[in-house]
């Protein structure tokens, strides 16, 4: 029967019969299956109350404050109330903060102070205020009475306290009476009594943070046992329990293909989450287990890795080289990243799962080379949406908070509520691929981050909640090592290579990162030194050119007198230094400029160059324009 179980409960029946208190967290909206019943799924707390029940507690108290006391009838509880009412009234007066104290019950209660529960007010369960309730515990705890012992349960206990920083009178009372309780609580090691369960209070809270730590932090006495995420082998037998209900093809069959990629699909996600799968199911008709999944998750049945076909794959090269001139070696390179990730490898040297993003890639290389334009082209060719490149500069993250900014601010601080910029980006556009740009001008501290999604695939916000990387791409760009590789070098594909490995091995001591990209991901990039791919790069600024003067002005044409002459003369004009980046700003300065000032003196009306044809042609360096009929 141990092996039905599942492994917190084993941790929790063993907590208790050590502890005066456990404090149960994690995912407590979550639903177990129910190793009493096949079939049938119950809440965490549920479980833990079967678990107490089974370890020979005589009686299991639940409280919270809005419901009062369940578990036992009116007439058991005030027999468990009497006991520590005696027990009060006998005891010398104190003073001690929080053993006399009256929250009454006022009209507008002040910030912080729990009022009491009116009688009755659930049904037929006792109303119980929260200091009435904890001298009850109290006593018991203290009376360590081995004949007929009592559990206690305070369900939803973070609503019990207020912030840790900034509690109220009455909250640090009840911190003082269960700590004194739980410290004065007799320790009896008789070997008679040993496997007899003691007197115990648990405490479950959505998480262990929310109680004031001064509560339980490094106190033997306390012990938190966490309710996690069901497991691959819970995932799997909850996927065959429920096949019939599936709608899916193929179907789920044991030991079968759609069984254990659906099993891997559902990592991170809750057993309610399976469970509103299967009603989703049904919902929506028969599907792929993949699209039923991505539905789910991302509101959408439609990935775009799912749409990658071998056509589509076999023009990839010649669909980014219409973008990216000049840099073969780094299409090649990206194009090999695409056949891993159509061909489900992707990830695979991290984790068997395939919870890692579909590919990583480092693009380095000197200033306007290609590196920005080639993420653009990628995430326009995989996503069909130039938008869907995120792009993050990371030149504003150089401090060292400056993580916070990409998952938010913990709790407490400002701009906890507005979440992280990548956290934000990654749940608002799930299938995308995301740019970090220069890289090298991040802090250090960012670079961890980067750790966690390399190697598991997800990052957790500031405000707890989860995001999955395993449908975005990720590129890096820098600009390591421009400056000291020798553009004449006789391999500087490895020179690039090389800079890379010192920085993160030796300067940024991050060897560890550098093994997460992988060394087969650093694409190096040439210099561009030859005057035809600059020539290139210019030309493919034509096209939006000619579609912004049929749109505004409908003009039909725009023809060169000899284009290459003309491109070469305005080539000639960029910064040399700044590779394919100067030549947007030789285009501007000697195209675009003498253009738009032609068309303002020229044209009095946007229909006065309809479906003309508009003649460039070399005065020297210069360009003139002259209108001729189509």
């Amino acid at each position: 029967m141990a092996d039905e179980l599942d492994d917190w409960l084993g941790a929790f029946r063993r907590e208790c019969g050590l502890r005066r208190v456990v404090i149960l967290h994690g995912q407590m909206q979550d639903l177990v299956a129910d190793t009493t019943q096949a079939g049938r799924w119950i809440t965490a707390r549920d479980a833990a109350l079967q678990a107490l029940s089974a370890l020979g507690y005589s009686q299991v108290v639940s409280w919270d404050r809005v419901h009062g006391v369940s578990g036992v009838d009116e007439r058991t509880w005030r027999a468990l109330q009497a006991g520590a009412v005696h027990a009060r009234a006998a005891a010398p007066p104190q003073s001690t903060a929080g053993e006399e104290y009256d929250l009454g019950e006022p009209a507008i209660p002040p910030r912080g102070a729990p009022t009491a529960v009116p009688r009755g007010a659930a049904g037929n369960s006792p109303g119980v205020s929260p200091q009435d309730f904890l001298a009850t515990v109290a006593h018991h705890l203290r009376s360590g009475e081995n004949g007929a012992p009592v559990a206690f349960v305070i369900d939803w206990s973070h609503y019990l306290f207020g912030s840790a920083n900034n509690l109220s009178e009455a909250e640090r009372g009840w911190l003082l009476q269960i700590g004194q309780a739980t410290r004065d609580a007799p320790t009896d090691l008789r070997l008679q009594d040993l496997r007899r369960p003691q007197p115990l209070l648990v405490m479950v809270v959505d998480g262990a943070l929310a109680l004031p730590p001064q509560l339980h932090l490094n106190n033997p006495l306390f012990k938190g046992v966490a309710v996690p995420l069901p497991t691959r082998r819970e995932r799997e037998r909850t996927l065959l329990t429920l096949a019939h209900v599936f709608d899916v093809a193929p179907a789920l069959q044991a030991n079968s293909t759609a069984l254990a990629d659906m099993t891997d699909a559902l990592d991170g996600l809750a057993m309610r989450d399976i469970l509103n799968l299967a009603r989703l199911s049904r919902q929506t008709g028969r599907m792929r287990p993949d699209a039923l999944v991505a539905l789910y998750r991302y509101g959408t049945r439609r990935s775009p890795w799912e749409e990658l076909d071998r056509d589509k794959l076999v023009s990839a090269r010649e669909r980014l080289a219409l973008r990216v001139k000049g840099q073969p070696q780094a299409i090649e390179a990206v194009n090999q990243v695409l056949v891993r990730a159509f061909t489900g490898l992707a990830g695979l040297q991290h984790s068997a799962r395939q919870r890692t993003p579909k590919g990583v890639l480092f693009f380095v290389g000197p200033t306007g080379v290609g590196k920005t334009e080639l993420a653009k082209a990628l995430a326009q060719f995989i996503f069909g949406d130039e938008e869907a490149c995120l792009r993050f500069d990371m030149s504003e993250f150089n401090h060292e908070h400056a993580d916070q900014r990409l998952v938010g601010a913990p709790p407490g601080y400002v701009g906890y509520e507005s979440g992280g910029q990548l956290t934000n980006a990654v749940k608002q556009r799930p299938f995308s691929l995301l740019l970090f740009d220069e890289i090298e001008k991040a802090h250090p501290r960012i670079l961890d981050k980067f750790l966690q999604i390399l190697e598991d695939g997800r990052l957790t916000d500031g405000k707890g909640e989860t995001m999955s990387f395993s449908e975005t791409m990720i590129v890096f760009t820098s600009n390591i090592g421009a400056s000291q590789v020798d553009p004449e070098a006789v391999d500087v594909r490895a020179a690039f290579v090389e800079r890379v490995r010192e920085h993160f091995c030796h300067k940024l001591d991050r060897p560890e990162l550098l093994g997460r990209i992988g060394e087969s991901n650093i694409v190096p990039f040439n210099f561009i030194r030859s005057e035809d791919f600059l020539v290139d790069i210019a030309r493919t600024k034509l096209t939006p050119l000619r579609q912004r003067l049929r749109e505004k002005w409908g003009i039909e044409e725009l023809r060169f007198q000899d284009e290459a002459r003309a491109l070469r003369a305005i080539v000639r004009q960029a910064d040399p230094t700044a590779g394919g980046r100067g030549v947007p700003n030789a285009m501007m300065t000697h195209l675009f400029d003498p253009l738009s000032s032609f068309l303002f003196d020229n044209l009095a009306h946007p229909d006065d160059a309809r479906g003309r044809v508009l003649q460039v042609m070399q005065a020297g360096d210069r360009a003139a324009f002259i209108f001729d009929l189509a």
